[in-house]
C-alpha cells in the first residue's frame, strides 16, 4: 500500500515537472514581446479606459501613439503635464508644432427648452431612462428635438460632470468633462456634441423643423430665418435644414448673433453680458496705428489714417473685444455702456 502511494507521488512530481518544464519553454518560445516606449506611455496615460479617444482603452491608446503615430491629443483625459512627457519620450516635441494650442473639448447640450405644461403632450411617469420615455410616442414633449430630460446622460458620465438643472435640462460641469463621448452615445435625441470649451457662443437648439412648426412646440427654437446669417460678420454661421450652425474655427465670439436672434436660441456663455459692453480708446495712449480699425467688422472705429487718433462709434460696437485684443499698446479697453 505505501509503495503504491509513492509510486503515485513520484509520478506526479515526474509529470509535474514534465509539464513544468514544457510551460517553461512555450513561455519563452512563444512569448509576445511588448515594446517598452507602449508600457512606458501607457503608465503616462490616465488610465481611465473612458473610450474618449476612439480606441479599446489606454493600452490600444498607447499603441497607436508609438506605431501609427496618432496624436496624444486623441486622448481627452490626458493631461497638458503627461502629454508633455510622452512626446518628450517619443521625441515628438522635435517635430511638433509648439505653437499651436492644443482644443479641448467639452459636451454641448443643444436644446435650451421650457419646462411647461403648454409645451407637454402628456406628463411621463415611467422608467426614468431617455430611451424608454421615447419609446412612448417619441417623448412627453411637442417639440420632437427637446431634451428628454431624464438623465440618461448623467447615468453615462463617469466623471460626474453633467448634472439635470433647470426646465429638466443637463447642465454639463466643463471643469470636469473630459469629451469620452459617453453622454453623446447615450442621448436618444442626439443632442450632444463635443465643442472648444473656449467657445461661448452656442446654438442650443436642434430642431429641423420649418419655422412655424417649431413656434408651435417652442419659444426659444431655431427657425432659420437667417438673422444670425446676415448680422455675422465672420462668416461663422450658416443655416441648413432649418438650424442654425456655427463655424468654431471661424467664430471670433463677437455676439452679433446672440443679440439679432429673434428666439434667443443663441446665447452666450460664461462671458460678460456682450450687450453692456462697448470699446473704450484712451486717445492719449493711442499712437493711431490702425490696426484696430482694420480688424474691427461691423465699421465701429473712426481713423483709418495711419497716426491718426482712433475713436469707437458706440452705436456700431456690439462689444466683442477684438480690438481690444489685437491693440499693441493696450489702450482699448471694455466698458459698461452705462458709463459712456
Amino acid at each position: 500500500m505505501i509503495t503504491q502511494i509513492l509510486s503515485a507521488i513520484m509520478v506526479l512530481g515526474i509529470l509535474g515537472f514534465v509539464f513544468g518544464a514544457i510551460l517553461s519553454y512555450a513561455s519563452v518560445k512563444f512569448e509576445v514581446k511588448v515594446d517598452p516606449m507602449i508600457e512606458k506611455t501607457i503608465e503616462l496615460l490616465p488610465g481611465a479606459n473612458c473610450g474618449g479617444c476612439g480606441y479599446p482603452g489606454c493600452a490600444g491608446m498607447a499603441e497607436a501613439i508609438v506605431k501609427k503615430g496618432e496624436p496624444v491629443t486623441t486622448c481627452p483625459v490626458v493631461s497638458a503635464e503627461n502629454r508633455a512627457k510622452i512626446e518628450a519620450l517619443l521625441g515628438l516635441n522635435k517635430i511638433s508644432d509648439t505653437t499651436k494650442k492644443p482644443v479641448v473639448k467639452a459636451a454641448l447640450v443643444k436644446c435650451n427648452g421650457l419646462d411647461t405644461d403648454e409645451y407637454k403632450k402628456f406628463e411621463y411617469m415611467g422608467v426614468p431612462n431617455c430611451q424608454a420615455a421615447v419609446l412612448l410616442q417619441n417623448g412627453p414633449w411637442l417639440c420632437p428635438h427637446r431634451c428628454m430630460g431624464l438623465g440618461s446622460c448623467v447615468a453615462a458620465c463617469p466623471f460626474d460632470a453633467i448634472k439635470i438643472g433647470p426646465h429638466h435640462l443637463p447642465i454639463v460641469d466643463e471643469d470636469k468633462c473630459v469629451a469620452c463621448g459617453r453622454c453623446v452615445l447615450a442621448c436618444p435625441k442626439q443632442l450632444i456634441e463635443m465643442v472648444d470649451k473656449e467657445k461661448t457662443v452656442h446654438v442650443k437648439c436642434n430642431s429641423t423643423e420649418k419655422g412655424a412648426d417649431t413656434r408651435k412646440v417652442c419659444k426659444v427654437g431655431c427657425i432659420g430665418c437667417q438673422m444670425c446669417v446676415k448680422v455675422c460678420a465672420y462668416d461663422a454661421i450658416k443655416v441648413e435644414n432649418n438650424l442654425a450652425h456655427i463655424d468654431y474655427e471661424k467664430c471670433v465670439g463677437c455676439g452679433a448673433c446672440v443679440a439679432k436672434c429673434p428666439q434667443k436660441t443663441i446665447i452666450m456663455e460664461n462671458k460678460p453680458d456682450f450687450k453692456g459692453r462697448v470699446a473704450h480708446i484712451e486717445e492719449q495712449d493711442c499712437i493711431g496705428c490702425t490696426i484696430c480699425f482694420k480688424v474691427c467688422k461691423f465699421s465701429a472705429i473712426n481713423g483709418g489714417t495711419p497716426k491718426e487718433k482712433h475713436s469707437v462709434i458706440t452705436d456700431k460696437c456690439v462689444g466683442c473685444g477684438l480690438c481690444a485684443e489685437k491693440c499693441p499698446k493696450k489702450c482699448i479697453t471694455m466698458q459698461d455702456k452705462s458709463l459712456k
